[in-house]
């Protein structure tokens, strides 16, 4: 019997074969629970196994669907390919029509709080196939300019040196970097570890300085996120990790401000991730919602 969690994680999960851009991906993702369906989204740089800690409970009222984004975690990473949260959208709606919903609830961190945002906007605009029955979201640059990057991310960012980096990351190099965005009083070093082995799975870190580019994609679509979250007529809530030095209290206030009708949940003790330095809290949170 396997005391892996990540190996136990990806051997109950599955592929599906996903069209994105005209090219066939292996997607993989786990599912669980039986119930209304509630779709996981995960933050950068994880993967599905970001919910392993909330999954089994909320799966006792849910059909759970997590995937990994193209790139991350054992979804395919094709090289010099132009990653975009946009493509992302389109994989988690072609993910949603591979398994016939028609309906679901939606969780995302980080990078998929942007990819949920995307979501948000094809929904206004008509285009979106499948009804969102609320949506909560966990500390993400959803107001760009509120975003506070690290050094780590500026570096990659940088166009000349993104792709040597690329090619340096290590996994004490990685868990460094990650330090900063989780609370200072938290343990990370079980949970770092376990993202690296998702994150460098089939070399995925060599794509670093490709992936990182979300970041402008959130500039640039900056307006119609923001609108179409501000806009958006279903409940919304955010679960939000005060201690985040990237995403936290200074993105929770903006929210207090532009969005009075949502619901806030402030953990003043957690950092960027919720899910994993708070999950019973987040637990509760997301089931307060049925």
């Amino acid at each position: 019997m396997s005391v892996d969690p990540v190996e136990d994680w990806w051997s109950e999960g599955e592929y599906v074969s996903l069209r994105l851009r005209g090219v066939e991906r292996a997607i993989f993702v786990r599912r669980m629970g039986s119930g209304p369906p509630l779709t996981l989204l995960h933050g950068y740089p994880a993967s599905s196994h970001q919910w392993a800690k909330i999954a089994p409970e909320l799966a006792r009222r849910h059909t759970l669907v997590m995937p990994d984004f193209l790139g991350f975690g054992a979804s395919a990473k094709p090289r010099e390919h132009d990653y975009s949260l946009i493509e992302q959208a389109d994989l988690v709606e072609a993910l949603w029509a591979h398994d016939g919903l028609s309906a679901t609830r939606v969780v995302a961190h980080d990078y998929g709080s942007s990819v949920a945002q995307e979501l948000l906007a094809r929904r206004s605009e008509g285009s979106l196939s499948v009804a969102l029955a609320d949506m909560a979201l966990m500390n993400a640059g959803i107001y760009p300019e509120l975003h506070r990057r690290t050094d780590a991310q500026s570096r990659f960012l940088d166009p000349e040196v993104g792709r040597l980096l690329s090619a340096q990351v290590n996994e004490d190099r990685f868990v460094t970097d990650l330090a900063v965005t989780f609370a200072p009083a938290y343990d990370a070093q079980t949970d770092s570890v376990e993202m690296w082995r998702t994150y460098s799975r089939d070399e995925g870190h060599l794509n670093s300085y490709l992936l990182i580019r979300y970041i402008r994609d959130r500039e640039t679509h900056r307006d119609r996120w923001i609108g179409a979250l501000e806009g958006a007529d279903l409940p919304l809530q955010f679960v939000w990790g005060l201690q985040d030095p990237v995403s936290g209290a200074h993105i929770a206030e903006r929210i207090r401000d532009c969005l009075p009708g949502a619901r806030l949940l402030e953990l003043p003790d957690v950092g960027h991730w919720p899910s994993l330095e708070a999950p019973q809290r987040v637990i509760a949170a997301v089931l307060a919602g049925d």
